[in-house]
């Protein structure tokens, strides 16, 4: 996908390519190379429906649809699943693009309307099977468990993706190499993820007859559940109809409690993404036996020695419906602050990826170093641990260096070292007086 052609897409088409009502007549293309980076330009438009949602939930509910904390996690992961594209390409496209080279079948038409749709039933029906497969092989819910470990249910829930995620989904979606072009692949790739973005909300209640053929809001809460009847269900992208035909849809019926079944209350990026997969190791090394160390990897999450393969639905905790969310309990100063500092990262974040091909790969690594570190110490921040003011003193260091060695480019550059000195001394004392706590268990 070419970030240059990004100019090509209108706010009429930036609007509806967020609801798949894209036209094929406006979206092929005969190369890869032609493809917009339709995730890329879609930033803005996830910003505006945050904000819509946002003032919506006021207006209906008199609160807002989530927490600070947990919205700044959510973001914090999908910029974490966004930094390795910086250095290479997808390897759901490089996949696709060694198989289409080296083993394809036949050649479809790129500009043909039926090649469109016939993409865009392949793709969402690879999605269903990948997606479920997240759901059903511990190594693969590692990584798709990030998704599902808000405690909050809104727009910015689907922005809280996994880094690992694509080294297992591109598995389901190479037999389409096999005859449809990779232009079209990858627009139908793109669309597929950004129609999935809006079905993330609690303001949208039964769309009707919609129900029966798409995934809906209401649809898609029950997949986020962790109420007993929501688990392992309503597994589609698009079209619900493949967990009608597969067995695995469920209807919204009593209020859904949202997260995972075993909360891991933190808000650490790097907990966030990876503390499933330390459960796996450990898991694995404490199990007997080959053939149950293979279990472990490749059988449900629930799995243990003589339970079926996808556990026992028993053993799941039952909701009450009284849950509390675990929510951090620093001052509202230090809110504030941590917003602050995301929101320079992320224009960081985005000027980055703006100017990639004029940047070396020595300062790419570095501001992905930065931002990753950003990350962190947010986290650390809204966590409470005891190392968490060194960690952003450190950061607010290695800023400085950054900037004068001119890896990083402030936004206003005369003044740039007198404000992080003054934030530098004034965050050190702001921390300490937060009174920090050792870390819980987690």
């Amino acid at each position: 996908m070419n970030p240059e052609a990004q100019q090509d897409v209108s706010v009429s088409q930036g609007v509806r390519m967020m609801f798949y009502m894209m036209k094929p007549n406006e979206t092929s293309f005969q190369t890869l190379e032609e493809v917009p980076d339709y995730v890329k330009q879609a930033t803005p438009f996830f910003i505006s429906l945050m904000l819509l949602e946002l003032v919506v939930s006021w207006i209906l509910k008199g609160k807002a649809p989530g927490r600070l904390d947990d919205a700044l996690t959510s973001m914090s992961a999908g910029i974490l699943s966004r930094l390795p594209s910086l250095f290479s390409r997808s390897i759901e496209l490089t996949t696709y693009i060694y198989i289409w080279e080296n083993y394809r079948l036949i050649i479809l038409p790129w500009d043909s309307p039926w090649t469109w749709y016939l993409t865009f039933l392949g793709v969402d029906f690879g999605y269903y099977w990948f997606h479920r497969m997240a759901h059903e092989v511990n190594i693969m819910w590692a990584g798709h468990q990030t998704h599902h470990s808000s405690e909050d249910y809104n727009l910015s829930t689907a922005l809280r993706q996994s880094v690992f995620q694509i080294y297992t989904s591109w598995i389901f979606y190479s037999p389409l190499a096999l005859f449809i072009p990779p232009s079209v692949y990858a627009v139908h790739l793109q669309f597929n993820l950004l129609y999935q973005f809006w079905i993330h909300t609690e303001i949208i209640n039964n769309l009707g007859p919609l129900e029966l053929i798409l995934n809906t809001p209401s649809h898609h809460r029950v997949h986020h559940g962790r109420n007993r009847y929501c688990i392992d269900k309503n597994y589609a992208g698009v079209l619900i109809i493949w967990d009608r035909i597969f067995g695995t849809f469920e209807a919204e019926n009593e209020k859904v409690v949202y997260g995972l079944t075993h909360p891991i209350n933190t808000f650490e990026p790097f907990m966030v993404q990876c503390h499933h997969l330390v459960y796996i190791w450990t898991t694995f090394w404490a199990t007997p036996g080959f053939f149950n160390k293979f279990s472990v990897l490749f059988k449900g999450p629930g799995w243990s020695p003589g339970k079926p393969r996808l556990g026992l639905s028993e053993e799941i905790p039952e909701v009450t419906g009284k849950e509390v969310p675990f929510s951090s309990s620093v001052s509202h100063l230090l809110r504030i602050y941590a917003v602050v500092q995301f929101a320079l990262m992320l224009a960081f974040y985005e000027e980055t990826f703006a100017d990639k091909a004029a940047l070396s790969q020595v300062t790419l690594l570095l501001r992905v170093c930065f931002i990753i570190l950003t990350l962190t110490s947010i986290g650390f921040l809204l966590d409470q641990r005891p190392k968490a003011a060194i960690l952003e003193t450190f950061r607010c260091l290695v800023f400085l260096m950054l900037c004068r060695f001119g890896h990083l480019k402030p936004f206003t550059p005369s003044l740039s070292f007198a404000l992080e000195v003054k934030l530098l001394f004034h965050e050190s004392h702001l921390c300490r007086s937060q009174h920090y706590q050792p870390d819980p268990e987690i």
